[in-house]
């Protein structure tokens, strides 16, 4: 149903809502404690559990501040907000929400990698869980190839990217996204159109907020539309976008004989004096067309030093069992093991005789020149040898004729 301007909300929220505001006010006051803006006024609403809800509206309309009183950061004049069923500031429920701000706030001097694995540290996820989703997201938002260049030397569209992934790096069960498609290319827009309908079929709860209403019609399920910080328009997209006055018919390309006949028709059973309004060819869009010339050098294996288009959805963001890899991993270590100890048990190899020309040099140079093995020539005992008699008489001069003692 479709609420305009001035409706009221009678309805009791639901208890099982994932956020719930009633009546949420914020006024910015200046130095002298006098109002200077009302960013929210009066503001009621509710996302309910496994909903991609969007709150759109014009630049100044009340949405990032919206936001940030859900999160807690700013703190509401009046009303009273509530996420999981509880205060925004209870700190309990911060592992459970990922955010997404709209600027991207980021340390400049870390790459990619250290990025994500800081923000991985802040929910205490081990090492194995922090690399593993940290590969997953840098392949699924396309900074693989530029995983280990300073955040500072990225673009708005890479640090975009980038920002996405820390938002998701700790599968928040309530995702919040604030202008999320700002900077990025038309690739890079499709594929976060995709993953919001991804993880909202998963079942996640997501809050997308755009004053670009065309990235986030195909995305929502419900959407409020906010204008001076109320509340204009609410509903989900049919309820608000779906025009009753009109018919559209959509055919095989038609002649001008047939376009003339459904005319006549169409006078003749309605009683109009014109039947149709208007004859058009249906053409893409310049999204698609962007797209497919984008597709074509790819095929060219043209280089390029910019974000790449992404990978798929990283695995642990479907919902795939992550202890699965962990029981490769341990699969992999005991054959390495198993490996080491074979290798250790085998005899050692016998070295080869060395042959040709360079033989001799080589051993010269290693100085240890070695023989060939005589495997056939049986091995003859050797006599012991005499030692040789030792002339005394030079001795016994040097000592001054002294008799050597016995």
């Amino acid at each position: 149903m479709t609420q305009m301007a001035g409706a009221t909300h009678a309805a009791l929220p639901r208890t099982d809502a994932v956020v719930v505001c009633q009546h949420l006010t914020k006024v910015f006051k200046d130095f002298w404690m006098r109002d200077r803006a009302r960013a929210v006024s009066a503001l009621s609403l509710e996302i309910r559990p496994r909903e991609v809800f969007g709150l759109l509206g014009p630049n100044g309309s009340g949405k990032s501040t919206t936001i940030k009183m859900i999160l807690g950061l700013l703190r509401p004049t009046s009303g009273r907000v509530a996420v999981f069923g509880k205060t925004p500031t209870d700190v309990a429920i911060k592992k459970r929400i990922g955010y997404l701000p709209e600027e991207s706030y980021l340390y400049g001097f870390l790459n990619a990698r250290e990025t994500l694995d800081y923000y991985a540290k802040l929910f205490e996820q081990d090492y194995k869980t922090r690399q593993r989703r940290i590969d997953e997201l840098l392949d699924m938002v396309g900074l693989t190839g530029a995983q280990f260049r300073p955040v500072r030397e990225y673009s708005k569209g890479m640090q975009r990217r980038i920002g996405i992934a820390q938002a998701l790096i700790n599968d928040p069960d309530f995702l919040i996204l604030d202008e999320p498609t700002t900077g990025l290319d038309p690739i890079g827009t499709k594929q976060v159109k995709d993953l919001i309908i991804s993880l909202g079929r998963r079942g996640k709860t997501i809050l997308l907020s755009s004053h670009l209403l065309a990235d986030v019609e195909d995305c929502v399920d419900r959407l409020v539309i906010l204008y001076g910080g109320q509340i204009r328009a609410e509903g989900t997209c049919d309820d608000l976008l779906v025009t009753q006055t009109k018919t559209t018919i959509e055919s095989d390309a038609l002649d001008e004989a047939t376009i003339a006949e459904v005319d006549r028709v169409i006078r003749q059973r309605t009683g109009q004096e014109k039947g149709i309004s208007r004859v058009s060819k249906p053409r893409q869009s310049l999204e698609d067309l962007f797209l497919d010339i984008v597709e074509k050098a790819k095929t060219e294996h043209l280089a390029t030093s910019g974000a790449t288009a992404g990978g798929q959805t990283a695995a642990f963001l479907k919902g795939e069992a992550e202890d699965g890899s962990a029981l490769i991993d341990s699969l992999v270590r005991a054959g390495d093991r198993r490996s080491v100890v074979e290798e250790t048990r085998a005899p050692a190899p016998v070295k080869a005789a060395a042959q040709g020309p360079d033989a001799d040099v080589l051993s010269k140079l290693m100085g240890k020149a070695e023989e060939p093995a005589r495997a056939a020539e049986p091995v003859r005992p050797t006599a012991p040898v005499k030692p040789k008699e030792v002339d005394t008489s030079v001795i016994d001069s040097l000592l001054g004729g002294e008799e050597r003692k016995p």
